[in-house]
């Protein structure tokens, strides 16, 4: 049986760890909490979607189980407002795992501590090795990723790394394990523009018994990481839920709340979205998807996309290339294309396990083709660093 560290709360700060006010917090739990989507009808959904600009009520309504028979409606609105903001562009991208150590048990991660993977961490020459084989591809921008580990990843580490992604992409974005203010303040000075943190479920509760060890466990310094991003200097920040972990409507609800209230706080923050779905891992059978499914994916996608008209939507390789090729243009802005999920892969010389199974495999070519086919534009780079 699984145990839980108890010797410190996952609603407390531990050491070196740095403190923020909870107001956008305390106020998204609270709704969260309060979300009642059994009370919409269809004419709730009806009336929202004549609207230009949403409040999170209306936000609510589009995530309720009455929107399901509207999401033809929804899709079609979400690619009016798709095309009036981004026009035809779709962004392509791709990660690049420099390790998977990592000091966390998340019982759902193929990388926590406990589970029995080929661990592997990458040189400074090994990492360049692969960031030149991924830019021969074309790709001008990349999602630099480790496991959650300070003592094998640590932020000098990672800030190395950056600065040779720097080198040869023009967008660096990072998924790490949160940072302290100062520390994103010198990984952008690195060369890093964004930052990508996924708070896995916004159910408190929940989120203790899936994390039962590391520093992850602590709720509140996960939940305010793209805050303590935009105070170091990054230009974007990106949002998640790891749909199938809880209730994905609240989930999907609170995700939205936390990117809109932190977008009124700091209006000048570009903001993402990204909405992945429960994978299978390595040496877990039992990790799989709990009921959400493509149907409703699509609709958690087009209602970010209607209630935060400006903000990015990435589709990752976790969803099988008919959909991801079926979203584009519709709601997604962003794409990864010639993915590998292992730890030095793109060289052909995987040194350590994946995180998760991918369901697209195809290249880069393959998704920049499949993107044309879909009216679409590829975009390798939407932004210059100056």
């Amino acid at each position: 049986m699984l145990k839980v560290d108890r010797s410190f709360s996952h609603m407390e700060y531990v050491e070196g760890m740095e403190q923020i006010p909870h107001d956008i917090m305390d106020k998204v739990l609270e709704m969260r909490k309060n979300y009642d989507y059994g009370k919409y009808t269809g004419a709730d959904v009806k009336r929202t979607l004549m609207k230009d600009n949403l409040t999170p009520e209306d936000f609510a309504a589009l995530l309720s189980p009455a929107a399901a028979p509207y999401l033809e409606d929804m899709a079609a609105r979400a690619k009016e407002v798709t095309h009036a903001h981004f026009g035809n562009a779709v962004t392509l991208f791709t990660p690049l795992y420099i390790a998977n150590y990592c000091e966390n048990h998340c019982v759902y991660c193929g990388f926590n501590c406990y589970n029995r993977i080929k661990r592997a961490k990458l040189t400074m020459e090994e990492v360049e090795k692969e960031l030149k084989t991924i830019a021969e591809t074309g790709l001008e921008d990349i999602l630099i990723l480790t496991g959650e580990s300070r003592s094998m990843s640590g932020v000098e580490y990672v800030g190395e790394a950056v600065k040779l992604a720097a080198k040869y992409f023009k967008q660096v974005g990072l998924e790490i394990y949160p940072l302290n203010s100062d520390e994103y303040r010198y990984i952008h000075e690195c060369g890093a523009d964004y930052v990508c943190v996924y708070q896995e479920t916004y159910n408190p509760d929940k989120y203790e018994t899936l994390h039962l060890r590391g520093h992850k466990r602590i709720f509140p310094y996960r939940f305010n990481a793209q805050e303590r991003a935009i105070r170091g200097g990054m230009r974007l920040v990106s949002f998640g839920a790891l749909l199938g972990l809880d209730d994905f409507r609240k989930d999907a609800f609170a995700t939205g709340l936390h990117a809109y209230y932190l977008q009124r706080k700091y209006p000048h923050a570009e903001i993402s979205f990204s909405p992945p779905r429960l994978r299978p891992i390595i040496n877990d059978a039992t990790v799989n998807p709990n009921d959400v499914h493509e149907t409703q994916l699509l609709q958690v996608m087009t209602a970010y996309r209607l209630f935060m008209p400006f903000a990015g939507i990435t589709i990752s390789t976790r969803e099988r290339a008919g959909f991801r090729d079926n979203v584009i243009g519709m709601c997604a802005t962003k794409i990864s294309a010639g993915v590998n999920v292992g730890v030095g892969g793109h060289s052909g010389e995987e040194k350590g396990d994946e995180q998760f199974d991918i369901s697209d495999g195809r290249s880069v070519e393959e998704v920049h083709a499949a993107i044309k086919a879909h009216g679409c534009q590829p975009v390798y780079n939407d932004y210059v660093r100056v």
